[in-house]
């Protein structure tokens, strides 16, 4: 079976400002499948350049397509403005994602009022974010920090990804291949909820599924593993549920979609080794499963494996940053040594969580910035 490509549900993917811009980019030269691209902003010049051949420019009137200079107010009038556009785009869609940036002016400032538009149409929306980095400042960083609860009024989910968490996980780089990191990552977010609906499977994942796992769910944590050789499937499950950017526990969760797809070697056992493994680590009874299993002959490894997991339904006072029991499920009365339960390390318990998708923590999305947050120079 080949990984062709099949129109399930409407799904759209709106690119608000500069890095929502790029992350839409990547995604259309990438040919992410079954997605129409929408790039949006108030800088003329910056759509002009841009190959995705769906562009908006907001607030002619407010920006004369000179951009927002930073200024989220800015950002906000110029998507009021422009309403009438945004509603034709959102228009009919299923499924509506929206990239941004927070800290600047426009992803800051129109992602909400985009949000809000997309909301009322009866989409399923969810946001995919990126927090700035320290060095750019506290301005920018408390701009972040206001403009992503006020996204959060608007959307189903949010996938939080904070970029100096991503520098510490991809190590000393070159400042332009982080900022590719982050568009990497925001494009990863994406193509994996599209593939579990757009992508023929031999277990079938639809709309309906990831709905009913997403839809006002509150929070929500969502990784990725891949692996091959033996044991597969175990590996791959445990790096899905304890990545370096996933620093909560899914533990307590109500709902998850597990998402398996592997070459030609990927087997029945495979899915229940996956599956075991985090439900184990999710530790409810009341837990719901929702899986699906692909064949992916394009894979350049046929015995490789990539596990997608996304956890929703969590008790907000009680999620806490350690790592999640993890243990292969039991097929007989006796295991290796190395599938039986390794013991939980316990860390510091996280601050409550907002409604959000996270790829990072989001204790400091919830707590006020302190000046001990910052460098001198940038206060």
């Amino acid at each position: 079976m080949t990984n062709e490509f099949k129109q399930i549900a409407r799904i759209k993917v709106l690119g608000v400002g500069g890095a929502g811009n790029n992350a839409i980019r990547r995604m259309f030269e990438e040919n992410v499948q079954g997605v129409e691209f929408y790039i949006i902003n108030t800088d003329a010049q910056i759509l002009e350049s841009s190959p995705v051949p769906n562009k908006i420019i907001l607030g002619e009137k407010t920006t004369k397509g000179l951009g927002a200079g930073g200024n989220p107010e800015v950002g906000k009038a110029a998507a009021i403005e422009s309403e009438e556009e945004i509603k034709k785009v959102v228009e009919g869609a299923d499924l509506i994602f929206i990239a941004a940036g927070m800290g600047g002016g426009t992803g800051t400032g129109a992602a909400p009022v985009i949000a809000k538009i997309a909301q009322e149409s009866g989409a399923l929306v969810i946001g995919i974010v990126t927090k700035p980095f320290i060095f750019e400042g506290r301005h920018r960083n408390v701009n972040a920090k206001e403009g992503l609860e006020e996204l959060r009024k608007y959307v189903d989910s949010v996938i939080v990804v904070s970029n100096d968490k991503l520098l510490e996980y991809i190590g000393s780089i070159p400042i332009a291949e982080s900022f590719k990191e982050a568009d990497t990552i925001l494009k990863q977010g994406v193509q994996t909820i599209t593939d579990l609906i757009a992508v023929p499977a031999t277990i079938n994942l639809d709309f309906a599924d990831v709905k009913t796992v997403m839809y006002k769910k509150g929070n929500a944590l969502f990784g990725i593993g891949v692996a091959s050789g033996k044991d597969k499937a175990v590996e791959a499950a445990k790096e899905a549920i304890s990545s370096k950017l996933l620093e909560a526990s899914i533990e307590g969760a109500k709902d998850i979609i597990v998402n398996i797809t592997g070459g030609r070697t990927v087997s029945l056992n495979d899915a229940y080794d996956a599956v075991g493994v985090i439900s184990q680590a999710v530790n409810n009874k009341e837990l719901n499963v929702v899986f699906g299993m692909a064949i992916n002959d394009d894979l350049t490894d046929d015995d490789e494996i990539i596990v997608t997991v996304i956890a929703t339904g969590f008790d907000n006072k009680n999620l806490q940053n350690h790592e999640p029991n993890i243990v292969k499920p039991n097929k007989s009365e006796t295991q290796p040594e190395h599938m039986k339960k390794a013991e939980t390390e316990k860390t510091e318990e996280n601050d409550e969580f907002d409604d959000e998708m996270i790829l990072t923590t989001t204790e400091d999305t919830e707590e006020d910035f302190n000046d001990d947050d910052f460098p001198t120079f940038l206060k």
